[in-house]
């Protein structure tokens, strides 16, 4: 079992539940953490036997430009197009931060984590 990681991925998206937020927009960080079976990848030196980082980078950029109120929603959306593509996963973890969200005082991030299958249960 491994871990393939994306961190740090960076947007400007619409995502909120303001109407500022939504016109706006925001800065967002987005973290992808999947751990799969990758042995036969380290083995044998071909894509096809571990996730496409590339392919998760899409699927974040995907639903970053579509606008949702809730970035748990957004997490979830993201989980299962991840699945779509890689059904035998063992978990995924999608970490969101809106940077300097408006709350009347100084916050760097909001965060919210969603774990696969932690919190589908």
């Amino acid at each position: 079992m491994g871990k393939v990681s994306l961190e740090g991925i960076e947007f400007h998206a619409y995502h909120g539940v303001f109407k500022e937020e939504t016109k706006l927009g925001n800065r967002f960080t987005v973290d992808i953490h999947v751990n799969t079976d990758f042995k036969k990848a380290m083995l044998e030196d071909s894509l096809k036997n571990t996730v496409d980082y590339g392919k998760l980078y899409n699927i974040a950029k995907s639903h970053m430009l579509e606008p949702v109120k809730l970035l748990e929603h957004l997490a979830h959306l993201m989980i299962q197009d991840i699945l779509k593509v890689y059904p035998d996963l063992h978990s995924i973890s999608i970490i969101i931060k809106k940077h300097n969200p408006a709350l009347g005082g100084v916050v760097n991030y909001s965060v919210v984590t969603v774990n696969y299958p932690e919190d589908y249960a």
